[in-house]
């Protein structure tokens, strides 16, 4: 098998055993590469770390689809494991174009990547249910036009824009997997009984849970015991470097003390990570 090949049968393969995994979110390659060495079996790139890192507000239409790829390619290239991409709404509102954005994801050395029903519309955030399905449908067929298993994961986003109505959310996810996505994922989940509500009503497909909330204490052995598969972080880990970096800043600024250096990496660390 080819390396895509290789990544796509693994990346499977972690959504198919027993027990949950961690699929980290790096924003770029220097971060993909960090995680790779700590362990991680599987990366995901978030929009959200991107846009930051660009200097850009996280939004829908803050990033294209040629900008998102390129990025993914990078951090693709940085390590061996296989890696998702945060493919938004598919940049366009049609099927079609949700079907291009998977198909361009995999030319890039993707092996997954995800589909969410958000429009990046203040009128109306929410795409109606019908063409939301029909959006997740043609994403589907058309991963499963790829020579590889090309993992599709559908996200339902009404808690993440201020739809606090799980019955839809379920309703949602459960028509994705009918339509043929193989990860379900609610961002915004929060508790015990929301999490375990999903689980079950979308079973046996896995569940993909965002944690690194502020106010959601819940950890991997619970969510596992939960029956969840999956546990990205998407922004989080970016919104921390970002933060220590924030602090360092105004401890020169306000202080004119240079302590945070006492928890920064050492150089010699990172330029060997990094050299490798």
């Amino acid at each position: 098998m080819d390396v895509q090949t290789l990544r796509a049968e693994a990346f499977k393969a972690l959504h198919e055993r027993d027990g949950a995994f961690v699929i980290a979110n790096p924003w770029d390659a220097g971060s993909a590469k960090l995680l790779a060495s700590l362990g991680f079996e599987a990366l995901a790139t978030t929009s959200a770390g991107l846009a930051f890192s660009l200097g850009r507000a996280d939004a829908e239409g803050a990033l294209c689809l040629d900008e998102t790829l390129d990025n993914a390619g990078l951090i693709v290239d940085a390590t061996p494991l296989p890696v998702a991409a945060d493919l938004e709404n598919g940049f366009g509102d049609q099927p079609d174009d949700c079907a291009h954005a998977i198909v361009r994801a995999a030319q890039t050395g993707l092996v997954g990547g995800s589909i969410e029903d958000a429009s990046g519309r203040a009128e109306a955030p929410i795409y109606d249910f019908e063409l939301a399905v029909a959006r997740v449908r043609a994403a589907a067929q058309a991963a499963r036009s790829l020579p590889f298993p090309f993992t599709l994961c559908a996200r339902a986003e009404n808690l993440l824009h201020g739809r606090m109505d799980l019955d839809d959310t379920i309703k949602r996810l459960q028509a994705f997997a009918e339509a043929g996505a193989d990860v379900l994922y609610a961002p915004g989940l929060r508790s015990v009984d929301e999490v375990r509500a999903v689980v079950q009503a979308v079973a046996p497909k896995p569940v993909n849970v965002l944690m690194g909330l502020a106010g959601v204490p819940l950890c991997v052995n619970q969510l596992q015991d939960l029956g969840v598969r999956r546990i990205s972080v998407g922004s989080s880990l970016a919104r921390a470097a970002l933060g220590a970096f924030h602090r360092a800043a105004l401890e020169i600024r306000d202080q004119g003390t240079f302590n945070y250096a006492e928890q920064a990496l050492p150089f010699a660390q990172l330029n060997a990570l990094f050299h490798r």
